[in-house]
């Protein structure tokens, strides 16, 4: 259970957006060492250093600051991979933007965590399946749909390995996830060198991806 905590000093009054700011980002550190079933709405309003009747007055419940965290993370995500993912016909591009979203994980390990390995009590939407980009209430569609299209426009140029690309894609997601969440997780495990394990792996994937006859 989290212990004393450092409180933020009291916010003059018109300051509560950035009192918002603070609760998000004490309830994302907190939720990132303690889990979401670890910590309490107490705990982090003592982290913020206000009462947890105020807190409640930014949010209505634990579950809401969660969805907000979740909400945030897919959209930074979502942000990096339409910035940085281009038309791809090579292993090398095709790598290129899968490491966008081990980066992405591997530099936002508190946001990583809340967005793909705690599981939301209300239960979550599956990002496979037809995509309304429009449907910001889904957070993570877009994301996966901008890898989901990258590997669809592969199989359409006839480069794409495989015989479905909706099941390539997934595969592709599930194998970046795996090993994202195993750093995350499991620190302590004598992995190879951090840069060689993350690049081999993203260019593996990146290989399943293309024709083998390339």
């Amino acid at each position: 259970m989290p212990g004393t905590l450092h409180r933020s000093p009291r916010k003059a009054k018109g300051a509560g957006a950035e009192r918002r700011e603070e609760i998000l980002a004490a309830a994302l550190r907190l939720f990132g060492e303690y889990g979401l079933y670890g910590v309490s709405t107490r705990q982090i309003a003592q982290a913020v250093g206000v009462s947890q009747p105020t807190l409640y007055a930014y949010f209505a419940s634990k579950d809401e600051i969660a969805a907000e965290l979740h909400a945030r993370a897919f959209h930074e995500l979502e942000a990096r991979l339409k910035l940085g993912v281009r038309d791809a016909d090579t292993p090398e591009a095709v790598a290129a933007g899968l490491r966008i979203y081990v980066d992405f994980g591997l530099e936002n390990p508190d946001a990583y965590r809340v967005a793909f390995m705690i599981e939301d009590p209300h239960g979550r939407v599956a990002v496979a399946g037809p995509v309304d980009e429009s449907d910001v209430s889904v957070p993570g569609h877009t994301a996966f749909d901008i890898l989901r299209r990258m590997i669809a426009d592969l199989h359409a140029r006839g480069l794409g390995a495989g015989d479905d690309p909706e099941r390539m894609a997934q595969s592709i997601w599930a194998g970046m996830h795996g090993l994202v969440s195993l750093l995350i997780a499991r620190p302590g495990f004598p992995w190879a060198e951090r840069e060689a394990l993350v690049a081999g792996h993203v260019r593996m994937l990146a290989a399943m991806a293309m024709r083998r006859d390339r």
